[in-house]
């Protein structure tokens, strides 16, 4: 493959944000295929964030342009599948700024506003398997190839000391960093990463068999907590049973499967609560009722936005597909029908009463019957069963380069994470040479949003001090 060209900038537009931020909106042109640069091309779109402040004496020109000089700090988002919030949402903003960064949030390609993956323009592709080799364009290596030209193209005119840049990873982003480790060490000048450090020798079937024993745990404390859930989940699940599943007000359909999935938020800080509230709100309409209101329906199809955020569902298992050779094979449908805590996952056997074991919910797991109860992705299901099966995959990770590290790498890892599994972030941590690790057993894997200080202050404090 040829050396990485920098991006075109297409358009550059500042304006103040309310807060003393000042935004620039940014898009740029990159190939679609870095293997096949005549193959046409993405619109990536970007912000990057600076401090604004009216001083009492105005800046001179070269103050100015030292503003626009300051040192890159680039968000990389978890997912995969979401574009970034707004700058003045964004927990790291404030801390960076004050750290003498200037943030960049890029829109991986498919997500946010770059070239965002959607039904109607898969629609326009000819076949199942031109939409599958399609999406195989979106994984981390070509986000880390398309990172690469916009920092060639953002630093041209830079000194030599700011060409490199500062990346910070959460979740997936430390997915994404890792592979750009790998692959482009020499355009990093420092990584942080929460949550995220990849189980990069591990096979999707691993990865499962070790996050179900962590959803098992958070679903102890699910129903320790709201014991009261036992027999509202059992009576919600029964409801729909009866029905055949319960339409639902975007399209899709509510099926116990889709309720079940629920537990994703098992993972985060507040989501034993926020499961409970709208288990409440439904237990609450059928006792009132006898049915589930259209606010409840509503309230439910925000908790897991496949349809709008469709690579979240489709290209989740193949971010375990490592190196060649290495199919995904729904993974986690597979493993989940070999422990009998989630028999529901096979929709022919009856469902445990509610006087014996509670219903599990799943965790960060996606299930062939998302294909089915979800519009969108319904539309995408042949693509989806190809790219299952799909085995030919690019390497994400290279080993060698790893072991010979010398970019500054400093990660939080959580023992409670249901997630990224502690003991397999423990063993990548192993393989990355220099790096720095913060473990933790009182946060959760969303902890940089919820405990924004105590996260950010242990990672820059591992940066700060040194360490004999």
């Amino acid at each position: 493959m040829a050396a990485i060209q920098p991006a075109r900038l297409l358009s550059r537009k500042a304006h103040l944000v309310p807060g003393q931020l000042h935004v620039t909106e940014l898009f740029f042109e990159v190939p679609r295929n870095y293997s096949q640069p005549s193959a046409g091309t993405f619109k990536l779109f970007g912000r990057t964030v600076r401090k604004h402040e009216t001083p009492i004496i105005p800046h001179s020109p070269k103050e100015l342009e030292s503003m626009d000089k300051l040192p890159y700090l680039v968000f990389l988002e978890g997912g995969p599948g979401f574009g970034n919030r707004e700058p003045q949402e964004s927990p790291l903003t404030r801390y960076a700024l004050n750290r003498g960064y200037q943030l960049l949030f890029l829109d991986y390609r498919g997500t946010g506003l770059s070239t965002p993956i959607n039904t109607d323009a898969l629609r326009t592709l000819d076949s199942p398997q031109a939409q599958a080799d399609y999406l195989k364009l979106f994984r981390a290596d070509n986000i880390v190839r398309d990172s690469e030209a916009v920092r060639l193209c953002l630093t041209a005119d830079l000194p030599d000391d700011r060409k490199k840049w500062s990346v910070f990873g959460q979740s997936f982003g430390g997915f994404v960093a890792l592979t750009y480790l790998s692959k482009h060490p020499r355009g990093l000048r420092e990584v942080f990463m929460t949550g995220g450090l990849a189980p990069i020798k591990r096979t999707a079937e691993e990865v499962y068999r070790a996050t179900y024993k962590k959803t098992v745990e958070r679903n102890q404390a699910y129903y320790h907590k709201f014991p009261e859930d036992i027999a509202a989940v059992h009576r919600i699940a029964k409801y729909l049973t009866e029905k055949c599943g319960v339409a639902l007000p975007s399209g899709g359909t509510l099926t116990v499967q889709r309720l079940l999935t629920l537990g994703i938020s098992f993972g985060t800080h507040g989501g034993l609560d926020s499961v409970h509230a709208l288990i409440l709100k439904m237990i609450t309409d059928l006792d009132q009722f006898s049915f589930l209101t259209r606010s409840a329906l509503t309230a439910f199809e925000g908790h897991l936005p496949f349809d709008t955020n469709p690579i979240y569902a489709i290209l989740h298992e193949p971010i375990y597909c490592y190196k060649p050779g290495i199919a995904s094979s729904w993974a986690a449908y597979s493993v989940g029908l070999s422990l009998p805590l989630f028999s529901w996952l096979n929709p022919a056997l009856p469902l445990p009463s509610a006087t014996s074991t509670p219903l599990h919910f799943s965790g960060e797991m996606v299930y062939p019957f998302h294909f089915d109860t979800y519009p969108t992705l319904a539309e995408l299901k042949p693509a989806a069963e190809i790219l299952a099966a799909h085995d030919a995959w690019d390497p994400l990770y290279d080993e060698a380069q790893l072991a010979r590290n010398e970019v500054p790498v400093y990660a939080a890892s959580f023992v409670d994470d249901m997630f990224v599994d502690f003991e397999l972030a423990r063993e990548t941590a192993a393989l990355v040479k220099g790096i720095q690790v913060f473990e933790t057993n009182n946060m959760y894997h969303n902890a940089v949003r919820a405990r924004t200080d105590e996260v950010l202050g242990q990672l820059f404090r591992m940066r700060d001090d040194s360490i004999d």
